[in-house]
């Protein structure tokens, strides 16, 4: 196995060109870049906000083979491999492997409320297919089932490559307790609260905010490896205030449509969303009314930033 993953990683949009009719490369060339320059260790590419259930399996193969090419090194590329149907899951497990994603993100089959001997089939299916380092996908709110610690425990001990996990059931005793069930074999990623999450044993983040706020994203994370607690709150008490925006909308459109908007908006433009989640330019006034909201808590973050690394500068 590589050396094991940390940090902040970017769970990335994927750029369309107007009307959604194709996957827009200049765009994201220019996104991945910004990334890399912004401090982000890794991007996990065809997750939830890279709606990857509306890319096609063509669409797919190039994504990810044009993104591993583009970063070329210089940060991690995880891919979402998921899907109901296991043959696909594995099938696009190992094409991702093939052209050289670093590791995948698996949800369990969504839709069908599998049992937990499902479950386990699934990952082993896919484990018997690929060598790459996976991460479980646990969000109880997209795929309608919540993994329990006993489960995951049970995955991380069977199989050499599960040996990370994205927890976003909400419920942040859940770090513990799965770090617990896998005899400290699992690696988990907060899925929200990064402070709460990282007081409890976590490892990681899976970061939708990258999108749009990479540099402060990627530095609270930072702190809080290092355990500084009261840096960590200072960015995240701002971030939550995106949140609580964001989610004054329709919860089908939240993050996918106001990440691409705000990305556009820090001057990384990647178009719109495709259907069935509504449109930003279909929000119209009321799309741009909460955008300019966020504006000035961008320009927060920056400043925090700026002086809490002043500081900590000047200590040194």
């Amino acid at each position: 196995m590589t050396a094991p993953l940390s940090g902040s990683y970017t769970v990335t949009i994927t750029p369309f060109t107007p009307g959604g009719d194709a996957i827009d490369y200049p765009a994201w060339k220019r996104f991945l870049d910004w990334q890399h320059a912004s401090g982000v260790p890794g991007v996990i590419i065809l997750g939830t906000t890279g709606e990857f259930l509306t890319i096609t399996d063509d669409e797919r193969t190039e994504f990810v083979e044009t993104t591993v090419k583009m970063v070329a090194g210089r940060m991690k590329v995880l891919v979402g491999t998921m899907n109901a149907y296991t043959p696909n899951a594995v099938r696009y497990s190992k094409e991702a492997e093939d052209l050289g994603a670093d590791g995948l993100m698996i949800i369990p089959p969504y839709y069908y409320t599998p049992t937990e001997e499902e479950i386990f089939n699934y990952y082993r299916a896919i484990c018997e297919a690929v060598g790459l380092p996976i991460m479980l996908y646990n969000n109880p709110f997209t795929s309608n089932v919540d993994m329990p610690a006993r489960l995951v425990g049970k995955l991380t001990k069977s199989f050499e490559q599960i040996r990370y996990i994205k927890e976003a059931s909400q419920r942040i005793e859940r770090v513990h307790d799965i770090i617990v069930e896998s005899d400290g074999l699992m690696n988990v990623w907060a899925g929200q609260r990064v402070l709460e999450s990282y007081k409890m044993g976590a490892k990681g983040y899976v970061n939708p905010y990258g999108n749009y706020i990479p540099r402060a994203s990627v530095k609270f994370v930072e702190w809080a490896e290092q355990g500084r607690w009261d840096d960590v709150w200072a960015v995240q008490s701002i971030i939550q205030k995106f949140d609580a925006i964001i989610t004054e909308g329709h919860p089908l459109y939240g993050h996918q449509c106001y990440s691409k908007a705000l990305a556009a908006a820090a001057g990384y433009p990647v178009g719109d969303v495709r259907a069935p989640i509504t449109t930003f330019e279909s929000l119209g006034e009321e799309g741009r009314a909460r955008v300019d909201r966020m504006l000035p808590l961008m320009q927060d973050l920056d400043l925090v930033v700026d002086a809490i690394e002043g500081r900590q500068a000047a200590a040194e």
